[in-house]
């Protein structure tokens, strides 16, 4: 067995442990069989919905709350499973041990998990399209592509600041971009996303070299004089969509929810106001608030939404 095949069936063995640990609240219909719905509307009676997430990776996490809202608001009881990383996400999903990842890369990023669990997950459409991985300088570095980077080393300490092991933006980094580029002197720092703004911020505070994986999108490119690297090798990957996916078996339990996430999409700036809302103007501990902001900015949403 090669070292690359070792480190799959590793990955696959360890993300069943961790799905086997979730804790979470199916959705399903009532004792009485009844046909209606959560808004009364009749179809299927959804009680309660576990929405998976990363809470790091904030468009999972905006969505997450953005769900939230919306279903509370039509009687459905919305349960959080906050997980660290993609694999037992994607794990917890194909055990029935959550209901929705409201944000998935499924499509090139994570396109692997889908080969392994995808079977027993049911793909509920794509909300935004366009996405993209990028490594990215600040502005005021004069290098412009990754093959620039190959010779440089030295300015950036040898070191390509990375987000959680388990992404598959780390993944694409090391085993396509590295060796595409011959950046051999380079180590990439994985660590967290969190961990990996602090560096960020830190080093645009100074206006010192720095080289981070960041994509598209996400909150940190207007905040801080970003410059996405050009890929001349296509190594990060072709644009995707970012979907929503449910457990097997979802549509038929929770047909009202699944088909609303399924017609549900939102547009560059729409969801830039919702995750500049949820991330930067109120963050932790006010989620809610974060989210009928967003909704008395973008009333269209919320009428499609909620009527």
């Amino acid at each position: 067995m090669t070292v690359h095949n070792r480190k799959r069936r590793s990955l696959r063995a360890a993300a069943g442990l961790a799905a086997l640990a979730l804790a979470a609240t199916a959705c399903g219909s009532d004792d009485e069989g009844s046909d209606t719905n959560a808004s009364g509307e009749g179809g299927s009676s959804c009680e309660s919905v576990t929405l998976g997430f990363i809470p790091s990776w904030t468009d999972g996490l905006s969505m997450a709350h953005l769900w939230q809202n919306v279903l509370e608001d039509k009687g459905v009881d919305v349960e959080f499973s906050e997980i660290a990383d993609a694999a037992p996400l994607y794990a917890g999903l194909a055990g029935g041990d959550v209901d929705v990842y409201p944000s998935a890369w499924s499509e090139v990023t994570h396109a692997d998990y889908m080969e392994e669990y995808g079977d027993d997950i049911e793909d509920l459409g794509a909300w935004y399209e366009g996405a993209v991985l990028t490594l990215a300088v600040p502005e005021y570095v004069d290098i412009d592509s990754i093959a620039d980077l190959a010779g440089n080393a030295d300015r950036f300490d040898g070191r390509i600041v990375g987000i959680e092991p388990g992404a598959g933006l780390t993944r694409t980094t090391k085993e396509s971009v590295i060796p595409a580029y011959g950046l051999t002197d380079y180590q990439l720092v994985e660590s967290s996303t969190t961990a990996m703004l602090a560096e960020l911020q830190s080093a645009v505070d100074a206006e010192e070299d720095i080289v981070v994986t960041l994509w598209r999108p996400f909150w940190a490119n207007s905040e801080f004089p970003m410059k996405d690297l050009a890929d001349p090798e296509g190594a990060l990957g072709d644009s995707e969509g970012l979907h929503n996916l449910a457990r097997s078996g979802f549509s038929d339990d929770c047909s009202d929810v699944a088909e609303m996430m399924g017609d549900f999409t939102l547009t560059d700036e729409q969801y830039g106001s919702l995750e500049n809302l949820v991330v930067n103007e109120y963050g932790e501990g006010q989620y809610p608030e974060a989210i009928e902001a967003f909704f008395e900015e973008n009333p269209d949403v919320e009428e499609t939404l909620k009527g």
